[in-house]
């Protein structure tokens, strides 16, 4: 990525992420971790719904269509649109780690414009871990997996703990999704949100 800043650049003792051994399997959809997530709920009418893949190692894919409500410019997706996307799929990378943790930093490059109903394929991948940091990186392409890329970003996680979501969130919120009987979606339902 051009321009990337050194606070995302791993430092020499950084090592190679691990991916948990009871990680989806490659190929196995990764699912909404929250309903109301706007990058990947189902329950958000003008949100992105992103449907993520794992895949190889600590990576995956994703798309979504660009929507109406998506635009910045006339028949172009906003900016801030783009930089949701490549955040949501970044973050989803966690769960391949089975750690929970939020964006700490996230920088985007904008090659190209993606028009409204343009679907946008992503690739992502974490490249390395240094205690609580995880970095990571994604691209995302135009006109198939194998299209010209219209973004990128190179993103750094911290991992917390759950009581981070408690101590910030709103109450009937966190008590709904601690409450949900379903482990694995309670569980999700922490894993990225900032």
């Amino acid at each position: 990525m051009s321009g990337t800043s050194a606070a995302l650049h791993p430092p020499a003792d950084a090592v190679q992420p691990v991916r948990h051994p009871d990680a989806p399997a490659p190929g196995e959809p990764l699912g909404a971790h929250y309903g109301e997530c706007f990058g990947c709920g189902g329950d958000q009418p003008h949100g992105l719904h992103l449907e993520a893949r794992a895949g190889e190692g600590v990576s995956l894919t994703a798309e979504f269509t660009v929507q109406p409500a998506h635009q910045g410019a006339p028949g172009l997706a906003h900016g801030g649109v783009l930089a949701s996307a490549l955040d949501e799929t970044l973050g989803s990378l966690n769960w391949l780690l089975r750690t929970i943790a939020v964006t700490g930093r996230l920088e985007t490059d904008f090659v190209r414009p993606v028009p409204v109903g343009t679907t946008l394929h992503l690739e992502a991948e974490v490249t390395a871990v240094a205690g609580r940091k995880i970095y990571s990186t994604a691209t995302g392409r135009v006109g198939g997996p194998d299209g010209p890329v219209a973004v990128r970003a190179d993103a750094l996680f911290i991992e917390v703990k759950v009581d981070h979501f408690v101590d910030h969130g709103r109450q009937e919120e966190i008590q709904a999704a601690m409450n949900d009987p379903d482990q694995v979606r309670r569980a999700r339902a922490f894993e990225v949100n900032p």
